[in-house]
């Protein structure tokens, strides 16, 4: 049995991981820095996926496909920040991973229209361009029915 304050370290464990290596840990890996079974872990990845704060790979529980705002997998929104490539789940996380590495970077990504390259350069935690369109193509209240295809 786990508590709750383990879960919360498996969390931040997840996401400084992340950040300082570009890579989402899978459960072995965070087991091991704790000297803990991975079970313990994997308890820890369900609680969070329950509250829908990271989201388990569909058929492996001991892996992670989104450590919010980290993508473990390559997806359309790739972000360069200090040197180093990073994957967000969408271009709100993209720009959510450059504003916790410090306020700079670039998020580049098709446009989902006409698959024209697109840039959004952030500098001192600000947007250098205002200028884009947003679609949501999903309503809000129904993006976590299938929040990896939203």
């Amino acid at each position: 049995m786990i508590d709750q304050a383990f879960v919360n370290e498996v969390r931040l464990r997840v996401l400084t991981t992340a950040a300082d290596t570009t890579h989402v840990p899978d459960a072995v890996e965070v087991a091991r820095g704790f000297d803990r079974p991975a079970a313990d872990v994997i308890e820890a990845f369900r609680r969070l996926g329950q509250d829908h704060i990271y989201v388990l790979e569909p058929g492996d529980q001991s892996r992670l496909r989104m450590a919010n705002p980290y993508s473990a997998v390559p997806t359309p929104f790739s972000v360069d920040v200090a040197g180093r490539r990073y994957f967000g789940n969408c271009v709100w996380d993209s720009l959510g991973i450059i504003s916790l590495l410090g306020g700079h970077g670039r998020v580049l990504t098709p446009c989902p229209d006409c698959q024209e390259p697109q840039a959004l350069e952030v500098v001192g935690r600000r947007l250098l361009s205002p200028e884009g369109v947003v679609h949501f193509a999903v309503p809000a209240r129904q993006w976590w029915d299938d929040i990896i295809h939203t």
